[in-house]
């Protein structure tokens, strides 16, 4: 088993890989194939396996449609293979209060350790006033608040990506809140590391990227003195499969050190692993 660590992964089900929005990732790609039934976990872990992940960061999915990706279905994957995976958990923001007691419930009883939120879904940035419970939430429970910045794959608006203002805003309200903000923010790369050197917890995660297309600005970040200890790896899988996502690493020219924090260090610090 390998020793590397993917920030951002999904085991998609039928109800997330069908989503209209997706159409975008599939023309990309250039694989509008679309899976008949439900795919056995069996396939995310070979991916990882292929890649040398050790530990898989299984997120939760959840829009105003509802869940594409429940934490039920999350728990009952992480409780397949627990030494293989970790769930990150998601929830409805049409009833809030109903959201705290969701996060509580799954970090609390079955060990979630984190939750990801994306503002794209709801086409509301994290600055509107229902996420405000959540991160303090998250806070109390002492779990990462995860999100998307940078342009939006799927088809919906972009906006809410923006690390200036929103993040931004959202560090200097919540001191205390680890964010992970996953998709490197391009095209505001810039602007989401100036966010990071600002402020000590908020770090940010290559999903959906590979590591041939990752942002000069965010490489040259990594290998600072600071920037080594707040950037992680994501795959975006199965958008991205992490052996793909990897492949070019040795271009990059990091130093053993900064490697390990990138690979698996930073992940491990952040989500308590």
């Amino acid at each position: 088993m390998g020793t590397i660590v993917d920030a951002w992964m999904q085991h998609p089900t039928q109800r997330f890989i069908t989503q209209e929005a997706f159409s975008s990732l599939r023309r990309w790609t250039g694989d509008g194939a679309i899976p008949e039934g439900e795919i056995p976990l069996s396939v995310t872990l070979d991916a990882m396996d292929a890649a040398g992940v050790g530990v898989g960061l299984l997120s939760a999915w959840h829009g105003p449609q509802g869940a594409l990706i429940s934490n039920a279905e999350v728990a009952a994957w992480v409780a397949s293979a627990p030494d293989r995976l970790k769930g990150i958990a998601s929830v409805s923001l049409r009833d809030v209060m109903q959201g705290v007691r969701e996060l509580r419930r799954r970090v609390q009883d079955e060990g979630f350790i984190g939750l990801r939120v994306l503002p794209w879904l709801w086409e509301v940035p994290p600055t509107d006033r229902r996420f405000y419970p959540l991160f303090a939430a998250c806070v109390e429970l002492d779990v990462p608040f995860c999100t998307q910045v940078g342009h939006t794959g799927p088809l919906a608006p972009s906006e809410t990506g923006r690390p200036i203002p929103y993040i931004d805003q959202v560090a200097l309200d919540f001191p205390e809140l680890t964010i992970v903000c996953g998709h490197v923010g391009y095209p505001w790369t810039e602007e989401m590391v100036a966010v990071a050197r600002k402020h000590p917890n908020v770090v940010i995660d290559t999903s959906a990227y590979t590591t041939r297309r990752l942002p000069a600005e965010l490489v040259s970040y990594m290998k600072t003195g600071s920037g080594r200890h707040k950037v992680l790896f994501g795959s975006n899988f199965p958008m991205i499969f992490p052996a793909h996502a990897l492949d070019g690493l040795d271009a990059l020219e990091l130093d053993d050190e900064t490697r390990a924090l990138y690979l698996h260090g930073n992940a491990e610090r952040v989500f308590g692993l």
